[in-house]
């Protein structure tokens, strides 16, 4: 799908797409993915809605099969303007993730068997890929026994991740599935339900993740934090921060970010923002292929937690 411009946008892209060159050698690349990835921003501005449909789903693919590429775009160096349209598209690449998951979820739920019909989902690969990564980063930096109890940090009304973690990776763990709607935890457990292992195995709680307790959270062995979960940078630090403080010592923490043109689907979560929240970070990977999001492995740091202790005791 092309999308066509006006003058006055046209001119105005033009002016945007000035502040986001990296060097000289980049200039032209950076400048023509910026203004590409621009154009689509506005036209899925301009869509009278975010459910799927042949028009969603083509510009969505567009705007993916432009971002997905290796880049030399930084966009922390994005001026306002750039950075004001970059927030506006991750939310509505979230508001349309949700939709999507949602009419899928939907169309599982009416088998007899849903998990037996996972492969209509037509990004499932992308969603085993990651599983596979996260797991594989877990085991390598934090060998020992696998995770026994584990909670997923906004898991939706399809929640693949946890579904391919549970099946193929950690077979004897149980799951706790927080989201903050409502609707979406119905959604979810509905797919589980003709299944008695995960069934078993698999909670769907909603709450907000800001209000977990200490106890809570300081029960799990390891916590998956979505993308979304805190899409700007300020909740991101606030949920990040209540992990930290909460969290078991010795606990996993895999947060998802994005990297390069990447940082236009999903937010970017710096690993130095992390260690102020109080962990250790242990690895920070940015895949190339297939798999969209970054993943970083951390753990609660040991003299942050006593430095909560203390505070807690004396305040």
């Amino acid at each position: 799908m092309v999308v066509d411009m006006g003058k006055k946008e046209e001119d105005e892209l033009q002016l945007l797409v000035r502040q986001a060159a990296v060097n000289d050698d980049d200039d032209e690349q950076v400048q023509a993915l910026v203004r590409k990835i621009s154009g689509l921003a506005a036209a899925i501005a301009k869509l009278p809605s975010l459910s799927p449909s042949p028009e969603v789903n083509a510009l969505f693919t567009e705007l993916v099969t432009a971002c997905v590429p290796p880049s030399a775009v930084d966009v922390a160096k994005l001026g306002p303007e750039l950075q004001a349209m970059r927030a506006r598209l991750i939310r509505l690449c979230a508001d349309a993730e949700g939709l999507l998951e949602a009419h899928y979820s939907d169309l599982l739920a009416a088998f007899d068997s849903p998990l037996d019909h996972l492969a209509l989902f037509p990004y499932l690969s992308n969603y085993i890929l990651l599983s596979e990564l996260e797991h594989g980063l877990l085991a390598r930096h934090l060998p020992g026994p696998p995770p026994a109890r584990v909670a997923f940090l906004g898991s939706g009304p399809l929640p693949l991740s946890s579904l391919v973690l549970a099946a193929r990776h950690l077979p004897a763990a149980s799951f706790d599935n927080y989201d903050i709607c409502g609707e979406a935890n119905e959604r979810a457990r509905r797919l589980v339900r003709a299944d008695a292992d995960l069934g078993a195995r698999m909670a769907f709680r909603t709450s907000d993740v800001a209000l977990l307790t200490r106890e809570l959270l300081a029960s799990y062995d390891a916590m998956f934090l979505a993308a979304l979960v805190g899409m700007a940078a300020e909740e991101k630090a606030r949920v990040l921060e209540h992990l930290g403080r909460h969290m078991a010592p010795g606990a996993a923490l895999v947060v998802r970010s994005a990297h390069g043109a990447r940082a236009f689907l999903y937010p970017v979560v710096d690993p130095e923002e992390v260690r102020r929240a109080g962990f250790d970070v242990l690895a920070v990977h940015h895949p190339e292929g297939e798999v969209i999001n970054s993943v970083i492995i951390q753990q609660p740091s040991c003299c942050y937690l006593f430095l909560c202790l203390l505070t807690s005791m004396h305040g």
